[in-house]
């Protein structure tokens, strides 16, 4: 306590700057924009303190810039005008391309997704949630009778602390347009994000009732 007590002022100013670099690393855009604001404002506490002045303006700068971001992200979240959903053909040589690349992480969320079942049955469909000209994320269901099967719900990481499959389930209707009114969740999928966005647990499944 004694040694932090006197060198206080060393740690705010290496804990800043530690952060900062730190936030650098982020994969996920919103986690980015939060973690470097914090490293912001500590960096703005330790410049005014040894009153570094061109130091201070620029993190000011850099704290407001990370500021806008954060409300335009969040703002979006739910804003139909930021992601759209189209419908793709299950054998769609782009989908193919995408499952591939994310293969991997795709894995690590739903062990048990195989890709080379799509489009093996008749009621299989496949949608693409658009950010503007970026694909971030893929939903893949099974239709029987009145209910979604979902077979793959997978956000990249840049937008995982989002929810852009919700757009799906619950704001494009293009699951009623379809004749769709109940959709249930894939088993044992890590990090389920379902309970958040309406949906009812029911044993190992998520369960959602379209209205």
């Amino acid at each position: 306590m004694t040694w932090l007590a006197e060198h206080w002022l060393d740690v705010l100013g290496w804990g800043g700057s530690a952060l900062l670099v730190g936030s650098l690393l982020q994969t996920r855009v919103l986690r980015f924009r939060v973690l470097n604001l914090v490293a912001c404002l500590l960096l703005i506490l330790f410049n005014s303190l040894v009153e570094v002045w061109p130091m201070v303006g620029l993190t000011i700068m850099l704290a407001l810039i990370n500021l806008w971001s954060i409300v335009t992200l969040v703002r979006e979240q739910y804003d139909m005008r930021a992601y759209e959903v189209l419908e793709t053909k299950p054998d769609d040589t782009y989908l193919e391309h995408f499952l591939q690349v994310h293969a991997a992480d795709i894995a690590r969320f739903q062990p048990g997704f195989d890709p080379t079942s799509i489009g093996t049955t008749s009621g299989s469909q496949a949608f693409l949630v658009q950010r503007g000209d970026e694909t971030v994320g893929v939903v893949v269901i099974e239709e029987e009778g009145d209910t979604a099967h979902i077979r793959l719900d997978y956000v990249t990481r840049r937008y995982r602390d989002f929810s852009p499959g919700e757009f799906v389930w619950r704001r494009s209707g293009l699951l009623l347009a379809r004749g769709l009114s109940r959709v249930v969740s894939p088993p044992n999928m890590v990090g389920a994000y379902y309970g958040r966005i309406g949906f009812a647990r029911e044993g190992d499944h998520y369960v959602l009732t379209l209205t």
